[in-house]
């Protein structure tokens, strides 16, 4: 028996399928990750392609079912989608990463509405251009993180306890963690972080506004945490999206 399911949802991705579906990954406010199907959707007379293309936002109303890999759809209206995001390749860049992110380190079937407000929000701000989409993506990115229950402790050092702060450099390792000046001093095997690229991470984790940082700081944050999504899920294979766009 299908259960008929009305949710909001973004499009993670989408692939053709047979002579006349596609085969779509969406994110849904109450079922987490959906693969499903559209069938007929690319004939001349379905609207269906378009209105569920990836990266809208979307109301959808599909038939689930648990046995079943692929749910169906049978019906979507557009909320929105993102014109200016699809406009300019940074923020088209940028915004497509954090789908890819999503499509890959979420599991099906598992609902999270707080993610799936975040990730609306987060789309919003790229299509507002509230920051720059480097440190849009990289706000998203420690939140996603922290909402699949990786968090980067990064407010006290590991090994003495002293609190953290901005100013000053600090050692890590994936093992231990941020550990302050001084214990870098004295204990080997951590490599050397410097004070801007903590003050970029420390600003993420903690919400705080991001001014004046280098370019290069903000590539060397999301690096370090792309770095650490691998240290701690061994089938993450690194982001693609970005390196489509280059």
């Amino acid at each position: 028996m299908s259960e008929i399911i009305k949710t909001q949802a973004i499009v993670l991705g989408k692939m053709n399928y047979s002579d006349s579906s596609l085969i779509v990954t969406l994110y849904t406010d109450h079922n987490g990750k959906v693969p499903a199907i559209l069938k007929g959707a690319r004939s001349p007379k379905s609207k269906l392609a378009l209105i569920v293309d990836t990266l809208n936002h979307i109301e959808v109303i599909f038939y689930k079912k648990e046995s079943r890999e692929l749910q169906i759809v049978s019906s979507a209206d557009l909320i929105s989608h993102f014109p200016n995001i699809k406009s300019d390749l940074e923020s088209t860049k940028y915004a497509f990463a954090v789908l890819e992110l999503v499509r890959n380190l979420t599991i099906e079937n598992e609902s999270n509405s707080r993610l799936f407000k975040g990730l609306v929000r987060i789309l919003e701000h790229f299509e507002n251009k509230k920051e720059s989409p480097s440190i849009l993506f990289a706000r998203f990115f420690m939140f996603l993180i922290t909402e699949t229950g990786y968090e980067i402790m990064i407010d006290k050092c590991s090994i003495c306890g002293k609190e953290l702060t901005p100013e000053f450099s600090i050692g890590y390792n994936f093992s231990t963690g941020f550990i302050c000046n001084e214990c870098l001093q004295s204990h080997s095997g951590f490599e050397k972080i410097e004070s801007e690229l903590f003050k970029f991470l420390y600003c993420l984790k903690n919400k705080k506004f991001l001014n004046g940082l280098k370019v290069t700081t903000i590539d060397e944050g999301n690096s370090f945490l792309e770095r650490y999504v691998k240290e701690h899920i061994p089938d993450f294979k690194g982001i693609q999206s970005l390196e489509m766009f280059k």
